[in-house]
């Protein structure tokens, strides 16, 4: 939908092909981080306060310890991915899309795609299929750049809590093998998501891990199924070839511990569609792998806490005792602030986990 939006406000004519029927679910924390919220905006898309919640900062929580910090600047939102997929639609309609709902693309042709058995021509075609993309594989775009992870992957599941947020937070609960996201959606309820390496962890086995969590939980009900997906780090050695093109989850990405994942397919949406009209493909490679630097770079260091409990807990204990040091990783995950400043925040937390 954002690449479909971006490219007819560059005044494209676009065609959207998909099997499923709208509103199109995925399992996902449902966090809109403030620079999310901004490249949303760049596309001309408000999310309405009536659809989403507004949250004020992140908190992480590891065994009794506490650490958040408020956003250096803009809104945060959760949101259910149904409201979200409904609102960019609804977009996409007004702009002009052509949307063909129930219509698999079956396949790339010379000069086009096959969909409902018929070849449609085009000039562009843009994957846009997510983690396990046929439109990649069909272009022969599999082939990944160095170390990335993505033949080690991680399980997510996700369910909805029919409770009161307890917290003007979206809340990050470290365990000893997974980690667990909660974010607000509404006044009334929570999206709770598990992320770990185990294919058959559930939520209802992980939250005994997590006593206070539980506890705020209390007996809510759900309001929602159980609903899971699979989280890569994939970084790709090219994004299109001729004139396939890729976009979000389908040209690589990071692992969801981040939270960056939705931000990205935006940010990537609308550099492809200026590429697109400007017939640079080549700089859509170079600002793809810049856009995924510093959120990559992120996932690692998060990944590393999460794999490295001793670490992770003297971390922890810095982000409690000096919430300066805390308010300055969140600002550099979120692009904000200067080179000197999270050079300060990095020093400072090296400091502390030296001497502490």
């Amino acid at each position: 939908m954002a690449t479909a939006i971006a490219a007819r406000r560059r005044g494209l004519t676009v065609m959207v092909a998909d099997g499923a029927v709208p509103p199109i679910d995925k399992s996902c924390g449902e966090g809109l981080m403030p620079d999310g919220v901004e490249a949303l905006r760049a596309l001309d898309i408000s999310v309405p306060e009536s659809e989403a919640y507004r949250f004020r900062g992140i908190r992480f929580v590891n065994e009794g310890v506490t650490a958040e910090a408020r956003f250096p600047r803009g809104t945060a939102y959760g949101i259910r991915r149904t409201h979200l997929h409904r609102i960019m639609t609804e977009h996409a309609e007004a702009c002009g899309v052509d949307l063909l709902w129930r219509t698999p693309v079956s396949g790339l042709e010379s000069g086009g795609v096959r969909v409902a058995g018929e070849v449609i021509r085009a000039r562009w075609i843009i994957g846009a299929d997510g983690t396990g993309s046929r439109v990649r594989r069909w272009a022969g775009l599999d082939r990944e750049l160095g170390k990335s992870q993505g033949r080690n992957p991680r399980f997510a599941f996700r369910r909805h809590y029919q409770v009161h947020p307890w917290t003007e937070f979206m809340e990050l609960h470290w365990g000893r093998d997974c980690q667990i996201y909660v974010t607000p959606v509404s006044g009334e309820e929570v999206c709770v998501a598990l992320v770990s390496s185990s294919p058959k962890l559930r939520l209802d086995d992980a939250l005994g891990e997590f006593p206070e969590l539980s506890e705020n939980l209390g007996n809510a009900g759900y309001s929602s199924s159980e609903r899971g997906a699979i989280t890569v780090t994939r970084r790709l050695r090219r994004v299109y070839r001729d004139r396939t093109l890729l976009v979000g989850d389908a040209s690589g990405g990071v692992d969801a511990i981040t939270g960056e994942g939705l931000c990205l397919a935006f940010r990537q949406a609308a550099v492809l569609a200026d590429c697109l009209a400007d017939g640079n493909l080549a700089r859509y490679q170079k600002e793809h792998r810049a856009i995924g630097r510093r959120p990559a770079a992120m996932s690692r260091m998060m990944l590393f806490l999460a794999k490295h409990g001793g670490l992770r807990r003297r971390a922890m204990r810095v982000f409690e005792s000096n919430p300066r040091v805390f308010a300055g990783m969140l600002a550099l995950h979120l692009g904000d602030g200067s080179a000197r400043e999270h050079v300060a925040s990095g020093i400072a937390l090296g400091w502390e986990l030296l001497t502490g």
